[in-house]
């Protein structure tokens, strides 16, 4: 006896699949995602709370005085040499802080109470000068003393006038 072929498509069974809306489909998917990318932060921290020297600069923060996008600029290193910034005073007292960045010379700056205090050659800043520690694109050991919140120091980037916002500074530095 011989029995007659079969084609696949007929031995099949009917399937019937469950007919679902395209909008009801597209809020679930919408859904999900949703959740999976708030999921993100959840095991991330949230960078912008923490604090950080969004500039060229070095910060450094003790106690009520803060100095502030710290730079030295110079032509090379043994030149002439100026620290650039801001110190901010948060207490409600006058502060005076000693600064220097090459060990040998030292600058008293005077901070008002709930103020701050520009540091650069120009004509309205206090200028901090000295000899450059390091040549351009290293990192300067800068100190900073002061009566009411002792000694603490910071590496600050050298820079030069590769940058053309530091060629007026460089042209400053007496």
């Amino acid at each position: 006896m011989r029995l007659a072929p079969v084609s696949l498509w007929q031995s099949r069974p009917e399937r019937k699949f469950l007919a679902v809306k395209p909008s009801i489909a597209a809020g679930a998917a919408a859904s999900l995602a949703a959740l999976a990318l708030a999921g993100c932060s959840y095991v991330n921290p949230i960078t912008t709370k923490e604090n950080y020297a969004a500039s060229d600069g070095s910060q450094l923060i003790v106690g009520e005085v803060e100095a502030l996008n710290l730079i030295v600029v110079t032509e090379a290193e043994g030149s002439p040499a100026t620290l650039i910034g801001t110190l901010y005073n948060g207490s409600s007292e006058d502060i005076t802080v000693d600064v220097t960045f090459d060990g040998a010379t030292s600058t008293s700056v005077d901070v008002p109470s709930m103020g701050s205090t520009r540091l650069g050659p120009d004509g309205d800043a206090t200028e901090v000068s000295g000899t450059a520690p390091a040549a351009p694109g290293l990192l300067a050991e800068t100190s900073f003393v002061s009566a009411t919140e002792g000694a603490y120091s910071v590496e600050v980037p050298v820079m030069d006038a590769t940058l053309p916002e530091y060629q007026s500074v460089v042209d400053a530095i007496g």
